[in-house]
């Protein structure tokens, strides 16, 4: 029976099971079919899984797996829809340098996109992951455009490409638009204003709390695919052409896709810098760009990492062109540089470089927009060397660019604090170089509105010129020099007063100022004084009904009045405004805004006009008493029905909505919302608890939008509260137990809980009473011991009663001990005192922990004894001084409740009672003692130790830390009493950092580590067969397999294997040779007769060896293979002559022929394969009448002819003649019968005399042992010849002692030949050996002396 288990257990561990196993890389599913792993075996598993790929058609596709397990699995491929059999189309292979599995696709159809498996496999599992191919299609409008003689299922095909990101919800009306929320989660906190405004958002400061709480959740998403992300950059053009963001980013998973969308769109892109889209990869630093951007290329980028969204940019391409360039600048050493450019169209902002490096608003740089947006200035702080260089201005496609060249101050005198103290004239030259570029921007917009002021006169009816000068309007809030056209681009300036200019030559002025402009300086050296100009004109403005207004403008002359208007008609203070004069700014303003006071309003001042729109709001409003009452909570019970009711006012039509916790309300029927011009009522019936919540009105219309949120509270019982009930204490006279309050109060408060209880049998329930709603706890102190009770709780509120929550039953007076205790932890150890501390059990035993018992066991001795000897301990830590000095000790601690005390529990650490130790010094001696490619054995000598500063290590710590990495990483858990030790699991080839930490319970000591890295990989060692006894010759058949493997052994090997499969038998020859150790793994190269083999022949390399295979052999394949093995330290050669042949075919006929008595000559023709074999030979065969057998005569015979002798008269003879070669022999060739006449003679015997002779001799010796010395550890063999007769009696002795009985010598005698073999020698064989030979004739020794070398 028990035979019949062994056999059952030993059978169940290979039964084919699937058990699935964690793999060490996500989306790979690993699949164990055995039951137990052999020890050194394991599943197989994917170290790096192949990548998801996005080709376009045409292109090549590779998939790359690199796998791992033991024995090494097999790697293959397989497609969800479809055979993967067309080895043209599919070609997988196996890159022996790289270690990948790869699978090639070489030019991708619409067809393959797909997923595709791959699958790892061994004998003991199989792993597997899921890979997608998606195939772009390549000018896919073009062909969408085409003919209708597409195939339905190619198009069908198509479709599985996922090429469109989920899209961005639509902007709503009143709401911020979804795409400015992503912008700002990518964007830096100096950009939110920048990006506010191009989305017409003035104050984003309200947005801040929101965006704080979107940004964790992104940056939680993003941490699962990314490592770290930082220094986002936004898209820019830059001076090179290209459209261009960036940003460092390090993945957790190097295989992770990354896609481009545009708008919401899968953009295709690669590495090529000539694409028109692509990316750059440095180290962790990412860079998107555009080729040749154009205004199609505007729109939304989002750049994913699988499905997460890592960086978010809006590339805009607005129609600007810069109407004035920016100019060459030069400026001594410490003063401002400035540069200005004038826009045909107004910009937010535009982009600043110098060079690449992308120019901010901070304290070097100064970057200011004028009031209409139309210029832009970028200023250079305080300017010295470095800032010397080409500077460029970018706006939408154009782009303007220009030289800024600092001379040194020869006399120092304008340098910062520190040289001079001249602080104050530079603060002073800086203030004058303000007001001159202030000044020239003066000039320039009033030329502009001069300009517009002309033409408007001219377009404008005579009635409204006054005293002889034009007069015009500007548009969207700018002063009269703003004229548009119709494409939105801003006419060039023109000089000069234009009160006195004439209609009829408008066209022809124009364009000759035109040029003027262009070509004259621009310095204020040449600007000449023509009158009041506007410093800021008058801009459009908003304001609400029943507030004030304020319109306002600054002309750069203090004296001169001005003239309001509205609509064309002149306003006065008493037209219900204030009109106020402030030095040269002047106000109108309207304390109490009315609808009608919506009009164009001007302001004139020496034929100088700016004029603005005011637009009067009405936006909804509610009544602040009824808002207030508005936003009271309404309480209701469950099953009535709630009602509110809001007047509000405001310009119509007027949008009312209702919603209920941000969901709209929508008449139904329960709900009931009427809604007249200047109210709005709702009513919800039969109302729910779940109805409880807030309820929010929204008021909209084409001025504002206003929200009023009350709430609701439906009141009901409460629900059943909440368990599992908990056992607090199961005392003999007592239960106590608590529990949890309900989910759902029912909208107020849990005044109470009803407890009932029932004896466990019978059917009556018992009511206990009620409790206060904050008790969650009951005691039953009413109970007999050994019966279970159960108990029923029910909460109450001022609407009722709640459904109860039934207990488990409950044993009353049940003796429960509690677990155990946590192990003792030691806090701190001194001679004369051990603190320790320890956690309290889980298991209280269903009572109260009223104290504990800590025991203590002092080493060598096997009892433990109690500590707390007093009585129990109330506190969870305890000092132990019952100790003595130097003794190791162990505690447990154990719990006891109203039963009793519970079980101890495990020990702790062993503590020796002592005073704290200081940490130990470094290592000393730290050298490397071996190396291969996957370890590195380390020794050390221990750390002297000194009184007061360092004492005595107690174990050691060995760490590590690769080039490449910052970190260390302690290679041993726990410390290490010896001085040696082995690094395992390292990376063949790496170079590491090793240091070796002293440590104690003082705590860890320095680190000592090596001056230099260390190299995972054995002593360098020169390639070298072991024997240069390996067959070298190969005979194989024409048409079978040649198959040589060379086979690289880590370690010194001391055999060489050798199989060869006979060529009758078996069609493959397979030889496998074994080399020394060769260090590093060297390069593996083949040549036949000299030169690179053929291209049939296989050759196939790896870490472990190489081989050469010829599927197919031929005769011209015959030839000597030389294999050559090449590392760093040198190189070696093997050569192996293959011979490809065959069965050679029969020699021709045979004759004989007799010159000679006593002989005969036989003479043979050629085989037909002599000339295609040249080592084909002859063999001859006899067979005479007496015997009846055939016996060899000659063979080896490369003529034709030969002579056979002792042919005897009266017999008969037949030959054979063979061809033979390194294959075998082939069909003979026989004679003809061949025999001569005997003639009898008389037969007469010559008897001779013979002599007695006497063959007895002494002992003596034909060969005398000799002097050795044999390696300690090796055999050592002694041998000598002798002779005498009778046979002498051989004895060996070691030092005069006999050694024949000695079974750890094997001594052997055969045929006069005696021999001692020592097969282990050791030092103690060191001696006189010598060897007695006897017999009755005498005796005779011979000795020598044997040296053991260490």
């Amino acid at each position: 029976m028990e035979c019949l288990n062994l056999v059952t257990l030993y059978s169940s561990s290979f039964f084919t099971v699937a058990i699935k196993k964690m793999s060490r890389v996500s989306g790979v599913t690993v699949i164990q079919s055995v039951e137990l792993v052999p020890l050194g075996k394991s599943t197989p598993d994917f170290t790096r899984k192949p990548m998801a790929l996005n080709v376009q058609e045409g292109k090549k596709a590779l998939f790359k797996a690199m796998v791992s397990g033991a024995p090494p699995p097999v790697v293959t491929w397989e497609r969800t829809r479809g055979e993967m059999n067309d080895p043209n189309m599919y070609k997988t292979r196996y890159d022996a340098r790289g270690r990948e599995h790869i699978l090639e696709i070489p030019s991708v159809k619409h067809e393959h996109a797909d997923t595709y498996k791959c699958f790892a496999t061994n004998d003991y599992g199989t792993a597997s992951c899921n890979i997608t191919l998606n195939v772009i299609e390549a000018g896919s409008q073009q062909k969408g455009q085409g003919g209708n003689g597409q195939d339905f299922r190619s198009m069908l095909k198509k479709t599985v490409v996922p090429t469109r990101k989920k899209q961005l919800p639509p902007k709503k009306e009143g709401e911020i638009d979804p795409k400015l929320w992503e912008l700002l989660l990518s964007a830096r906190k100096r950009d939110y204003e920048k990006i506010c405004l191009d989305f017409g958002v003035t104050d984003f400061r309200w947005l801040l709390k929101r965006l704080n709480q979107m940004k964790k959740e992104r940056e939680d998403e993003q941490a699962k695919v990314v490592e770290k992300l930082e220094n986002v950059k936004q898209i820019q053009i830059k001076p090179n052409g290209r459209a261009e963001f960036s940003m460092d980013m390090k993945l957790w998973d190097a295989n992770s896709s990354i896609h481009l969308y545009k708008d919401g769109k899968l953009v295709p892109y690669s590495d090529d810098a000539n694409s028109k889209y692509c990316l750059k990869k440095s180290g962790t630093r990412y860079t998107f760009s555009i080729k040749d951007p154009q205004p199609e290329d505007a729109g939304f980028y989002q750049v994913d990492v699988d499905d997460t969204n890592v960086l978010t940019t809006d590339f805009q391409v607005p129609a600007v062109e810069f109407m004035d360039q920016i100019k060459d600048a030069k400026a001594v050493e410490s003063e401002d540089a400035v540069f200005t450019c004038h826009l045909s169209k107004p910009l937010n902002g535009i982009t600043w470089l110098k060079g690449d490096m992308s120019l901010d608003d901070v304290d070097k740089y100064e970057i200011t927009v004028s009031e209409d947006k139309l210029v832009h200035t970028l200023t250079i702080k305080d300017c010295n060397e470095a800032d010397k260089g080409k500077y460029y201005a970018i706006a939408g496609l154009t782009a303007s660019s220009a030289s800024l060249v600092v001379e040194a101050d020869p006399d120092g005198s304008k340098r910062r604090k520190g040289k001079t103290d001249n602080q104050d004239e530079i603060t002073k030259r800086k203030l004058e170089k303000e007001a001159k570029l202030r000044a020239e921007q003066e000039r320039l917009e009033a030329e502009r509105r001069a300009q517009a002021e002309k033409e408007a006169a001219e377009a404008a009816a005579k009635a409204a010129l006054r005293d002889g000068d034009g007069s015009g309007a500007g548009s969207d809030g700018k002063t009269g020099g703003d004229k548009s056209d119709g494409d939105n681009k801003n006419e060039n300036l023109l000089e000069g007063d234009l009160g006195n200019k004439k209609g009829d030559k408008k066209e022809e002025n124009d364009e000759s100022k035109k040029k003027r402009l262009r070509e004259g300086p621009l310095v204020p050296d040449t600007v000449t004084d023509r009158g009041v100009q506007f410093v800021s004109g008058l801009s459009d403005t908003t304001a609400k009904l029943g507030e004030r207004a304020e319109l306002s403008c600054k002309i750069s002359s203090e004296t001169t009045k001005g003239r309001w208007y509205k609509n064309g008609k002149l306003l006065t203070n008493e037209d219900g405004v204030r009109i106020i004069k402030e030095g040269a700014c002047h106000r109108l303003i309207i304390d109490c805004c009315q609808n009608d006071d919506t009009a164009v309003y001007r302001f004139e001042a020496e034929g100088r006009k700016s004029e603005a729109t005011l637009n009067i709001q009405d936006p909804p409003k509610i009544d602040q008493d009824a808002l207030g009452e508005f936003t009271k909570p309404v309480t209701v019970k469950a099953g009535e029905t709630a009602e509110w009711k809001l007047p509000f006012s405001g310009g119509v039509p007027m949008n009312v909505q209702w919603h209920k916790d941000d969901d709209e309300l929508v008449p139904a029927f329960n709900v009931k919302i009427e809604t007249s011009a200047n109210e709005s009522q709702l009513r919800l019936t039969k109302c729910q608890r779940k109805d409880s919540g807030d309820v929010k009105i929204k008021m909209k219309n084409e001025f504002g939008t206003m929200e009023a949120i009350s709430k609701l509270i439906v009141v009901d019982k409460p629900s059943p509260p909440l368990g599992p009930v908990d056992i607090v204490e199961s005392a003999v006279t007592s239960v106590e137990f608590k529990w949890k309050p309900p989910k759902d109060n029912g909208g107020c408060p849990v005044t109470n809980y009803i407890i009932e209880r029932q004896q466990v049998g019978r059917n009556k329930w018992t009511s206990l009473g009620e409790i206060p709603g904050k008790n969650l706890s009951y005691k039953d102190s009413d109970v007999d011991p050994g019966r279970k009770y159960c108990y029923r709780i029910k909460a109450k509120n001022a609407e009722g009663v709640s459904d109860y929550l039934k207990t488990e039953d409950i044993a009353a007076g049940v003796l429960r001990y509690p677990g155990s205790p946590t192990a003792p932890k030691v806090q701190s150890a001194f001679k004369d005192c051990i603190n320790l501390t320890w956690g309290s059990p889980c298991d209280t035993g269903g009572t109260k922990i009223v104290g504990y018992n800590l025991e203590k066991h002092k080493k060598g001795t096997n009892y433990w004894s109690l500590v707390n000897q007093g009585g129990p301990i109330t506190d969870t830590k305890y000092a132990v001084k019952d100790i003595f000095e130097g003794a190791a000790y162990e505690f447990r601690v154990s719990a006891i409740n109203l039963s009793g005390a519970g079980d101890p529990s495990i020990p702790c650490d062993t503590v020796i009672a002592r005073d704290p130790m200081k940490a130990p010094g470094k290592i000393t001696g730290l050298k490397l003692t071996s190396s291969d490619y996957t370890t590195l054995s380390l020794a050390w000598n221990k750390p002297k130790a000194l009184k007061g500063t360092e004492d005595e290590a107690q174990g050691y710590y060995v760490e590590i830390r690769p080039m490449e990495s910052p970190d260390w990483t302690r290679c041993n858990s726990m410390p290490i009493s010896l001085t040696s030790y082995t690094v395992l699991g390292l990376k063949a080839m790496t170079s590491y950092w090793v240091r070796v930490i002293a440590t104690n319970y003082g705590g860890d000591g320095e680190p000592q580590a090596f001056d230099n890295y260390l190299i995972a990989m054995p002593p360098p060692v020169r390639p070298k067969f072991k024997d240069r006894n390996m067959t070298t010759f190969v005979v194989v058949r024409s048409g079978n397999t040649v198959r040589l493997n060379f086979n690289f052994e880590v370690l010194n090997i001391t055999t060489w294997i050798l199989k060869y499969c006979c060529p009758y038998t078996c069609p493959i020859v397979n030889l496998t040779y074994c080399i020394f150790q060769a260090s590093p793994h060297p390069d593996v190269s083949w040549l036949k007769d000299g030169s690179p083999v053929g291209k049939h022949v296989t050759i196939t390399n790896s870490d472990k060896g190489s081989q050469m295979l010829i599927p197919t052999s031929e005769r011209s394949d015959t030839g000597i293979y030389t294999i050559t093995l090449k590392n760093l330290v040198g190189l070696e050669n093997f050569n192996v002559e293959v011979r490809v042949t065959d069965d050679p075919k029969p020699p021709g006929p045979v004759e004989l022929d007799q010159i000679i008595p006593g002989t005969v000559t036989l003479s043979w023709s050629s085989s037909p394969d002599e000339k295609r074999d040249d080592r084909l030979h002859y063999m001859i065969s006899k067979k005479d009448s007496s015997k009846g057998t055939w016996r060899t005569v000659a063979d080896n015979l490369y003529n034709n002819k030969f002579t056979v002798i002792n042919i005897l008269p009266g017999r008969e003879y037949n030959f054979r003649v063979y061809a033979k070669n390194d294959m075998g022999l082939s069909e003979p060739s026989e004679s003809p019968r061949f025999g001569i006449q005997k003639e009898k003679e008389k037969f007469i015997i010559n008897k001779r005399e013979t002599k007695s002779r006497n063959l007895e001799s002494p002992p003596s010796f034909l060969v005398p042992l000799k002097r050795r010395t044999a390696p300690e550890g090796y055999e050592c063999c002694m041998s000598c010849a002798v002779r005498g007769n009778p046979a002498p009696r051989v004895t060996w002795y070691r030092d005069n002692v006999s050694l024949n009985t000695n079974t750890n010598y094997y001594i052997t005698n055969t045929c006069g030949v005696c021999s001692l073999l020592i097969l282990r020698t050791v030092a103690k064989d060191n001696g006189e050996y010598k060897v007695v030979i006897q017999n009755k004739l005498g005796i005779s020794e011979c000795s020598m002396i044997l040296n053991v070398k260490e």
